[in-house]
Formats: C-alpha cells, structure tokens, sequence
C-alpha cells in the first residue's frame, strides 16, 4: 500500500542525494504563536539547520496527506489556518482520512519521520507525566511513543510544568535512554538543570549517532531522548520560574482546563508572568536543538556511508 506521504522538493532531494534530514514539529508554528511570528520562528529553525549541513522537514497534515518539508506557500497556509487539530498517535489516521489540517505533536512527528525515514527529530521539549498523573493517569503520549518509534529526539529537556522525576521514572521503565548532552542535570527546558541527574551523559555528537545505530543493529525498539540545555545566555533559572509555574499550576489545579488544553494554558500563563521571557527563551532552546539536531543527523548519515 502506498503511504500517503507528500516530500518537499528539498526534502525529496535529499532523500536522493543522502543528504542528511532533521524532521521538525508543525505544533509549535499552529499553537505556539500567532501569525506571523509563528511563520517567521519556523523559517528561523529551518535555516539554522541548513546553516549546520542538514536538511529540514517540517512535518504537518494538509488535504489527506502527511507532508514532509512544507513550501515557503504551505508554511504560510499553516502559519495563518484556524482550527487547526493538535495530532498525536491517536487522532493522525482520522485526521488524514477526513482530510482536516492537522498539526504534529512529538508522538506524531515521531511516527511520520520514522515513515519518510527519517532518523532524527529536533524540538523544543517532550510532554511527560502530569502533576497528580497518579489520579488523572495524565501522561503524554510523547513518552510511549519514544519507547517504540526509532527516531533520536532532541529537546531541552520536558517542560517545568509537569512532574519531572516521575517523567524519568516513567522513561526508564519503558527502556528509553535519556541522554545528557554536555552536563550530569537533566535540564527544565528554560533552566539548564532540574535538579536531577541524568541517566547517561555524552559530550559529543559522534557519540549520539553511534548509539542510535546501535540500537537498531541490537534490535532494541525505540528511539533515544537527548536532552540538551538551553544556553546559559537564555535560560530563566530554576529558583526564578518555579515561583511562575507554581502559580499557574494552581490555575489549572481549581478545575478551569483540562485535558489538551492544560499544556497550552499554562504555556500561555507563565509567558504573561514572565513578561513575554518565557518565549523567547523557548526560540532560544529550539534553535540550540536544531543545530545539535543537524550535527547528529550528519554524524548518522557520515556512519551509514562508511558501513
């Protein structure tokens, strides 16, 4: 059966060519911010991965097809759409056979990568367990999906806002390795440490590329998170935005959203608490993802030519 995948030009291009390809996420452009920030931020992270010998390929669901590299018009489309669907492994096959305009989460970015064959996948920060998941059982699907989809994502770290030692519980349980990059702390997407250790630190790329590969040549399912720092320039220490985002917990915790919508209210609360810092740390933390991003793809695609 033929997958319904759409490559772009430059994407199909270095398919061809074995170029190597870094997928990227289409939630931060429909529900991260508005147009044409939103637009201009997309193009930023693409051509921070051009600029490092790789190749992007923003990822999203337009007309029955999952598009692979989106066109400057397609990117444009996405940038300015309403009502656009935040797609995860549950919700992608009902996207596409309706033909709706779908964004992708990490779990569906995960998948569709994985079916253009692509190996790595540079974000801002995973989803993880939720504060008080012991009740709400609210665990993102971005964990599962590390656990059985082979692609090697690059985050900073999860997100402040969840339970974060519960995250790393849960990780190595499902057998994920969590990878430090450059330091012992496992960071908190705007601070570079959350005050806990890392399961596995490495300090160089190469070394990242290798254990993917290996990974696969032992049969081990799934892919590997590596968690890299925001740069020390831009990031909002711990001790300062925790105040922040205990606040907005208590928002969420007297019952106003739920569901999917947490995650997005509470973004959105802690950047009007930081005064806007909150996003333009998280520009900051993609675009050092992106760049780490195409650095591994190149080690990968550099250790497949020489097998």
């Amino acid at each position: 059966m033929t997958l319904p995948l759409v490559l772009s030009p430059e994407v199909a291009t270095a398919r061809s060519n074995g170029t190597p390809i870094v997928a990227l996420e289409s939630t931060i452009i429909t529900h991260g911010m508005p147009f044409p920030q939103n637009v201009e931020t997309a193009k930023r992270v693409e051509a921070e991965i051009r600029a490092h010998g790789a190749v992007p390929a923003t990822i999203a669901i337009m007309d029955h097809h999952i598009h692979v590299g989106l066109t400057e018009a397609e990117l444009d489309r996405l940038g300015q759409a309403k009502g656009v669907a935040k797609l995860s492994r549950a919700d992608l096959a009902a996207c596409l056979a309706t033909g709706g305009m779908g964004a992708t989460t990490v779990a569906a970015t995960m998948i569709c990568a994985k079916l253009a064959g692509i190996e790595v996948f540079a974000t801002g920060g995973i989803g993880g367990v939720h504060r008080g998941a012991e009740t709400s059982f609210d665990i993102s699907a971005d964990l599962p999906e590390l656990a059985q989809t082979a692609v090697t994502v690059i985050a900073a770290g999860a997100k402040a806002i969840l339970d974060l030692p519960k995250t790393l519980e849960y990780l190595e349980t499902q057998g994920v390795p969590v990878i430090a990059y450059g330091q012992d702390d496992f960071p908190a997407f705007w601070s570079r440490s959350s005050g806990l250790k890392a399961p596995i630190r490495m300090d160089a790329a190469g070394d990242i590329a290798a254990a993917h590969i290996l990974r696969g040549q032992l049969g081990l399912p799934g892919g590997q998170l590596v968690a890299n720092p925001i740069p020390v320039a831009d990031e909002i220490p711990r001790d300062e935005i925790m105040p922040h985002v205990e606040a907005a917990l208590a928002e969420v915790a007297s019952g106003r959203v739920a569901a999917k919508a947490v995650t997005p209210f509470l973004l959105q609360r802690i950047f009007e608490l930081t005064s806007g810092r909150s996003l333009q740390s998280n520009i900051a933390l993609v675009l050092n993802n992106a760049r780490l991003g195409a650095e591994i793809a190149r080690e990968i695609a550099s250790r497949r030519k020489e097998s």
